[in-house]
């Protein structure tokens, strides 16, 4: 039923604006999302305004938009990317995060298939930023500048805007890098190193967003390396490296099977729905990590090729993780005023963010301070970006 999934993600995009989405500084022609709701004085005036969450909602706001293109969509990324840079001072790649960047630059670039919205300097010199950010030594990026953290939440990102826009090369020096320094027993993805004076320092923690952005990355490289070899060729030496790309590719492939098995073995229920790990956040900035996961699982369910058994097993089990999470997060959902709020915990029930998140949701916990997780956007973006997912799946008829 893809009117359904649908009708849920439109809800979920109404329920973003008309409690989240403002005019920056009451100016005309500008919109970013507010990240709390309620707000308090210094979110509603966007001295707490999140870049990397504004680049998820513009992200969430192209899914719509190229699922069912209005001149209203458009307008309000446009307002929305134009927000971006005056409320960066005029420079979006002033940012000291990578990983930052790259969201904005990844959005930015899916806005681009959009009617009237054309690439700009600005963006030219945001990927050139990034691009310029790679580590000499290491060959990847660190978390910000002057670190010496290097990380999947950068280096992830990074690696599938890469991919995208022409830069293959780096994008699988990123991703092998990661495949060689971070894979986990487990077949999950660690999150860093850190350089310490005493040597490399593994940051063994597992996020769902890291998992994510891995297959992200190794789908695009595995794609763009099939377009290649696809090409033909009658010249011996031209033969021998479309084989080799051939090969290159069914490396990544392989990658993202053990990868999406081990996602549905550790971070998911039996029935399916993605969890998060014990010492992932569910507000703030983790309350994005399951749904920039369910993002990437919908594009191995659509666009990883269907040339063997393997893939297609694999495309189903990332089809049920993201199907089963968006049913069981609408399951949960409160409404207000006909429009979703979305648990934090995609399993539990959703929980009322009133006296601006920070009093207790119920008499038994009116012992202690308790802060409610639906209040940030994170969460609520978070759930809008699964449903998107949930959205493509149906429409294909992959779910």
């Amino acid at each position: 039923m893809p009117e359904k999934w649908s009708h849920r993600a439109d809800l979920a995009e109404s329920a973003i604006n008309e409690r989240h989405a403002s005019r920056l500084w009451r100016m005309p022609g500008t919109n970013l999302a507010v990240v709390a709701w309620p707000p308090r004085s210094p979110e509603r005036s966007f001295v707490h305004w999140h870049y990397w969450w504004q680049a998820h909602y513009i992200d969430c706001q192209v899914d719509a938009a190229l699922r069912r293109p209005t001149k209203t969509r458009r307008k309000r990324i446009q307002d929305s990317l134009r927000a971006m840079r005056i409320r960066s001072r005029g420079d979006v790649a002033s940012n000291k995060y990578y990983d930052d960047k790259s969201w904005l630059a990844l959005a930015w670039n899916r806005a681009l298939e959009l009617e009237g919205i054309e690439r700009t300097k600005a963006l030219d010199a945001l990927e050139f930023d990034i691009l310029a950010g790679i580590d000499p030594v290491t060959g990847v990026l660190p978390w910000r500048a002057g670190e010496t953290f290097y990380n999947v939440p950068s280096n992830g990102p990074a690696a599938i805007l890469f991919a995208r826009t022409g830069r293959l090369d780096k994008a699988r020096a990123m991703t092998d890098w990661i495949y060689d320094n971070l894979s986990a027993d487990s077949g999950l993805v660690n999150d860093g190193i850190r350089m310490r004076m005493h040597g490399p320092e593994v940051v063994d923690k597992i996020y769902t967003y890291n998992q994510g952005t891995v297959l992200g990355a190794s789908l695009e490289i595995a794609l763009a390396l099939r377009d290649d070899v696809g090409l033909g060729t009658t010249d011996p030496i031209d033969s021998f490296d479309h084989s080799h790309r051939a090969d290159a590719s069914v490396f990544y492939i392989t990658h993202i099977r053990e990868l999406v098995k081990a996602i549905a073995l550790h971070l998911s229920t039996p029935q399916g729905v993605i969890l998060c790990p014990p010492h992932e956040t569910r507000d703030g900035d983790g309350g994005l990590f399951k749904g920039i996961l369910a993002r990437y699982l919908a594009d191995v369910a659509l666009r990883l090729p269907e040339d063997s058994r393997e893939n297609i097993a694999t495309r189903k089990v990332a089809a049920r993780m993201v199907m089963a999470s968006a049913e069981s997060l609408w399951n949960h959902r409160l409404e207000v005023d006909g429009l979703p709020i979305f648990a934090s915990e995609w399993t539990e029930d959703a929980r009322l963010p009133h006296n601006y998140g920070l009093g207790p949701a119920s008499i038994t916990e009116a012992v202690g301070l308790v802060r409610i997780d639906e209040r940030d956007l994170s969460v609520q973006l978070s759930g809008w970006m699964l449903l998107e997912a949930a959205a493509r799946i149906s429409a294909a008829g992959a779910g």
